[in-house]
């Protein structure tokens, strides 16, 4: 990332550095020497961070945190969502099963009750976060993607 006066520049953005303008393209092809002469320098760029849960960083470089509640509310809401769209496209059957005694499939209601159960799960794991650090964690980790088992299929080998 390239600096003037302590203020990041855009690459392929004119600029102005002591009354001169400068085009898009001068920071690309101008020298190190000929950034240096005006007073540009180069820095690293800062460590990505998740805008889910952070705001960035402060001056001393550590990341802000989201409001821990705020984030739990709102994760709740999406995995109840998640588990709603997940339980959706089977509702019909349990409609027909009230309007016309079709009976639902064993292996459908077990499917939905899982997505329940799971979705109870996720929501009791993230209430249990005390801090956004945790949340962030728990969400990025490899648990929560994850709603329904899927079974190991077993594959024959030959010799």
């Amino acid at each position: 990332m390239f600096l003037l006066n302590g203020e990041p520049l855009a690459i392929d953005t004119p600029f102005t550095a002591d009354d001169i303008q400068y085009p898009a393209n001068w920071l690309r092809l101008s020298t190190p020497e000929e950034k240096e002469a005006i007073g540009i320098t180069e820095v690293p760029d800062p460590e990505p961070y998740d805008q889910r849960f952070y705001w960035g960083y402060d001056a001393d470089g550590n990341l802000i945190p989201k409001d821990h509640g705020e984030l739990v509310e709102q994760w709740v809401a999406q995995t109840r969502t998640t588990a709603g769209t997940l339980i959706t496209p089977t509702d019909w059957q349990v409609i027909r099963q009230l309007d016309n005694g079709t009976e639902m499939p064993a292996d459908v209601k077990a499917s939905r009750q899982d997505i329940r159960t799971a979705c109870n799960g996720k929501v009791a794991a993230i209430e249990a976060t005390t801090t956004t650090d945790e949340l962030a964690a728990y969400i990025t980790g490899t648990e929560y993607p994850v709603w329904v088992e899927q079974p190991v299929e077993e594959v024959e080998v030959e010799d």
